[in-house]
């Protein structure tokens, strides 16, 4: 029989458990959480040690009473699956499985893991049966059929229904079971408990399973483990119980002294703000959309445009697109609320006109860059095809390096469709998993090339390491991120390593007045989102040159 491995990022390969292991380990689990309870600490399972779960663990377990010790013992679980299993053993060691900018998660999962000695990670469902609360982290996908058309798909929310289903067979009656994902309105009263409560039944507990949600509001960067301990927080449950246990449990692990507890009367309420307030910020986005497209072709600086306008008060979240809106919850969010309009409380008719387009241009956004690549080239006379093309930031924002639905990736992908060959550059990343596994990632039949032609070269594309290697022979520069990185590059440096002149295109606002001018006195070509004063920057500067002669 063939040994199953899962495979970690750094490619260490562990192997899978087999039947014999999960006794053990179940054994060994209860010996451990017997001594953890005589101290009177609570025993918590976070299920998913992704990028929520593994930092929600470590926050749990660095969580002390007023004595300043440890309250909690927690246990991240993840299900043995050759894609994910090399989590477990990583965190383990005290090695936190998702790479942060934030120095504070590490040093917390290593401190938990081999100080405290109050966090260690699992595979066997079994240990549900040993828990009193347990802290659902497992995502809730929305996947779209068409790109720019976010009705044409479906929440995808099977694993969650199956680990919920698990869970009912496995916990005590009076364990606390806390959905922090986020879910489609209406999941926690009417999916997560009829599959629950069928399930007590059958086990003969007469009693509502203690359902609750609270969604985070976790932000990637330098205040990952900030944006889930010291922020404010939204929490409701099923009942009054649920909601007493909930609340208990946040004030416990949480700063609410700083940033108190928002307790809202039903799930379906908790579910509903986190929807409307990711769709709320999409819009925003989406709206300055049209606007940009308007500034590009009559010229006027979208960028001062938005600073003149937000020193009003009323007016200060207003802020750029840049290419493309990403991230994990921008993207799909609001779908989940078109679809459980439908879907799960059986309405017909068609209510939402603002949240699907909102979503539709924001997904789409990022394939002007494509135009402004070709255009800029056309005007230094070279062909899009087969022109070597930098981009200049993977991730979806600045100074992180999660890449997850990044305008960056559409980039790739349209000038590939057009017949340039790219190449990337990202201070934050080793690897772009969309492209080097994109058969697989982010899941069978799922990657975004199913939109684009000619995409197969791009399982090939590899991040370059050296900044200057990466621009030499450059035709076209795209900056994509506002990687602090970046914004520092002087034009005669940039022209230097590359080589020879060559096309900018400005997608984030990188670039002042100064810079732009600079890159056309060097026989460079410059666009830029948003940015149409560009073409009165290059006249000026043709005119200098005319007076010269």
């Amino acid at each position: 029989m063939s040994i199953e491995y899962s495979v970690s990022p750094d490619g260490e390969k562990f192997r899978l458990p087999s039947k014999e292991d999960y006794k053990k380990e179940f054994d060994k689990l209860k010996k451990e959480i017997a001594k953890q309870k005589k101290t009177g600490r609570e025993i918590v399972v976070v299920m998913g040690v992704g990028f929520v779960g593994a930092a929600m663990a470590a926050v749990v377990a660095d969580a002390v009473d007023k004595k300043g010790d440890p309250n909690k013992f927690v246990i991240g679980m993840q299900r043995p699956s050759a894609r994910s299993y090399w989590k477990i053993p990583i965190l383990n060691r005290g090695v936190s499985p998702v790479i942060s900018e934030d120095k504070e998660l590490a040093a917390m999962i290593k401190r938990c893991v081999l100080e405290k000695k109050n966090l260690i990670a699992t595979f066997t469902y079994d240990v549900l049966s040993l828990a009193d609360v347990v802290v659902v982290d497992i995502q809730c996908d929305y996947h779209k059929n068409a790109l720019g058309n976010v009705r044409d798909g479906h929440a995808e929310i099977s694993p969650l229904e199956q680990s919920l289903a698990i869970m009912a067979e496995y916990i005590s009656p009076n364990a606390l079971v806390l959905i922090e994902t986020t879910v489609a309105p209406g999941t926690t009263e009417q999916i997560a408990y009829p599959i629950m409560k069928k399930i007590f039944e059958k086990r003969g507990i007469k009693s509502d399973p203690l359902l609750a949600h609270s969604f985070e509001r976790v932000m990637p960067g330098k205040d990952y483990v900030a944006s889930i301990r010291d922020f404010w927080r939204v929490c409701s449950g099923i009942n009054k119980k649920a909601r007493e246990r909930v609340v208990k449990f946040l004030n416990d692990i949480l700063n609410t002294k700083d940033y108190p507890l928002t307790v809202l009367d039903k799930p379906i309420e908790s579910e509903t703000a986190k929807i409307v307030e990711n769709s709320y910020r999409a819009t925003i986005l989406a709206f300055l959309d049209e606007w940009s497209l308007f500034a590009e072709r009559n010229g006027v600086d979208l960028m001062k445009v938005i600073k003149a306008i937000k020193v009003r008060p009323t007016h200060s979240n207003i802020m750029f697109p840049g290419p493309g809106i990403g991230g994990y919850c921008l993207p799909k969010d609001g779908g989940l609320g078109v679809w459980a309009y439908k879907h799960i409380h059986g309405f017909e008719d068609d209510i939402f006109k603002i949240t699907p387009l909102a979503i539709n241009i924001n997904d789409t956004r990022s394939l002007h860059v494509g135009q402004l690549t070709r255009d800029a080239l056309r005007n230094m006379s070279r062909p899009i095809a087969a022109a070597e093309i930098l981009l200049l930031g993977a991730s979806y924002r600045e100074d992180v390096g999660d890449t997850r639905y990044s305008g960056s990736e559409l980039i790739v992908r349209k000038l590939t469709e057009m017949g340039a060959e790219l190449r990337a550059h990202d201070p934050y990343l080793a690897h772009w998993w969309e492209f080097e596994q994109q058969d697989t990632y982010p899941g069978a039949g799922h990657s975004l090339q199913r939109f684009f032609r000619n995409q197969g070269k791009l399982s090939n594309l590899n991040m370059e390491t050296d900044l200057k290697k990466a621009f030499k022979g450059a035709d076209a520069v795209i900056f994509a991120v506002r990687h602090q990185q970046y914004m520092d590059l002087d034009p005669d440096k940039v022209v230097n390593m590359v080589g020879n002149s060559c096309a900018i295109i400005d997608c984030f606002g990188i670039l002042d007045d100064e810079k732009i001018r600079r890159y056309f006195e060097l026989g460079c070509e410059v666009k830029g989102l948003g940015r149409g004063h560009i073409s009165r920057i290059k006249d000026e500067v043709r005119r200098q040159k005319m007076k010269g002669k």
